[in-house]
């Protein structure tokens, strides 16, 4: 007797044009927004750090968006940090108060995200996953200001209020937030090519 064969295709994690496409448009759009974010979020920022230092963490989730939305749409190796750093270029370019940190920034922040998708083989991209996402960009990003920043010269209590906010952040304002932007692209039909689009509103298999 023959053994049954499997109908669904094998999901192939090779990166095609498409992806690259996409993957760049996605990091000009957050690069758009981390410019905008530059000004108002960095206002928040020190605000709540004048507050209680490290609280400010509370406003870094913003920057990590490329990060989390790359991995949750093109769902290949290297989709984190591709976008993050077209993101942080693209703040960069039109003007950033940080100059070229601003590229070790986004690099910093999409490899903490592409570890997250790593881990999880790139096959998972639940909530959780992408609130972990986050997470994972917000510690890269902690452990490199740790050393551009000065920050390893601040007190144990300020860098553990801003791990923590900034981890916070991470999970709202890059993980949920990039979680239910894809599911909104997806309606739209923009994701019909992707297995994002596919597998949330029935379409065939990934």
């Amino acid at each position: 007797m023959t053994a049954p064969t499997s109908t669904t295709p094998a999901r192939s994690l090779q990166w095609r044009v498409i992806d690259i496409v996409t993957a760049a448009v996605l990091g000009v759009a957050c690069g758009l927004i981390f410019w905008v974010w530059n000004t108002v979020g960095y206002a928040g920022f020190k605000a709540f750090d004048a507050l209680t230092p490290g609280l400010g963490g509370l406003f870094t989730g913003v920057w990590f968006l490329g990060g989390t939305l790359g991995g949750l749409i093109i769902r290949k190796p290297g989709a984190a940090v591709f976008v993050e750093v077209i993101a942080a270029s693209v703040s960069a370019l039109i003007g950033s108060q940080w100059g070229i940190e601003t590229l070790y920034s986004g690099l910093a922040q999409g490899l903490g995200a592409e570890l997250v998708f790593l881990i999880f083989a790139y096959r998972r991209f639940s909530l959780t996953v992408a609130a972990l996402a986050g997470v994972g960009s917000a510690v890269g990003a902690f452990i490199l200001e740790l050393f551009t920043s000065g920050n390893l010269a601040m007190s144990i209590t300020f860098n553990v209020i801003y791990l923590v906010c900034m981890a916070i952040s991470g999970v709202v304002l890059a993980g949920l937030l990039a979680y239910w932007l894809v599911g909104a692209l997806a309606k739209t039909g923009a994701l019909d090519r992707f297995a994002a689009g596919r597998e949330r509103f029935g379409a065939r298999g990934i």
